[in-house]
């Protein structure tokens, strides 16, 4: 178990056993610490244990790229209904943002990642996440194996290749599983469309992934007017 450690806008990641140094002082987590319990430097500020959540997860990953946005990870579960028991297969696994949220809901995932660093950092991330045991962070391209892979309900995929696979989902995929391809870029989701109608997949959809934080101040409350709160489109379609 590694647990946060949160001093009002600091957070720090720490197991039992590990030493904490900061200018607030130097504290050891102790070995039977639990959420909710205070912890006190040897100067007298305090820090707050936390059980690391999805969020939390998202802001400490070493990131290997752009990661999966959490909006996105939910768009992704709210479309498809992935839920405890699914078995998943993810192709460009990255940071592990979305296989190590799958994995916290109960999926069990198989995630293919072609770098094999970036594969060793995703490792490293589903053990911080606590689901190394149920997400299988594979070294490889998801295409070479697709001859050997049947019986999934949920095919995730943000890959450049991701229409070739699409394609293959009804060998891939159970009656009634569900894949989704994300694109930073609508040419991507149009491809990944036209390579589901190939395959004769039904309710297929597309949605541009998009939110706007809102700022109140005195003057009045209006959304924040910093970026456009684009990230990329989500394609979703379902096998028979």
């Amino acid at each position: 178990m590694t647990f946060l450690l949160v001093h009002g806008d600091r957070e720090y990641l720490r197991a039992p056993g590990e030493e904490l140094q900061t200018d607030l002082g130097v504290l050891t987590v102790p070995d039977d610490a639990e959420p909710g319990d205070r912890l006190e430097t040897h100067l007298g500020d305090e820090f707050v244990v936390r059980e690391p959540r999805g969020p939390d997860l998202f802001d400490h990953f070493e990131r290997t790229g752009a990661p999966m946005m959490p909006r996105d990870v939910g768009l992704v579960v709210g479309f498809t209904g992935a839920a405890a028991g699914d078995r998943v297969l993810d192709a460009g696994t990255g940071t592990g943002v979305l296989a190590a949220y799958l994995g916290r809901i109960g999926a069990d995932v198989v995630t293919y990642e072609r770098d094999a660093e970036f594969a060793a950092v995703a490792r490293e991330n589903m053990r911080l996440a606590g689901v190394e045991t149920t997400v299988d962070v594979r070294t490889g391209d998801v295409t070479d194996d697709l001859d050997t892979l049947a019986g999934f309900d949920l095919l995730t995929l943000d890959t450049e290749d991701a229409p070739t696979v699409v394609r293959r989902a009804p060998d891939v995929l159970v009656s009634g599983g569900f894949v989704v391809v994300y694109s930073p870029f609508v040419e991507g989701s149009r491809a990944a469309v036209e390579a589901a109608a190939a395959a004769d997949l039904t309710d297929v959809t597309t949605h541009e992934t998009i939110q706007r934080s809102m700022q109140f101040d005195d003057r009045g409350s209006r959304p924040d007017t910093r970026g456009v709160g684009h990230t990329g489109y989500l394609t979703v379609a379902r096998w028979e």
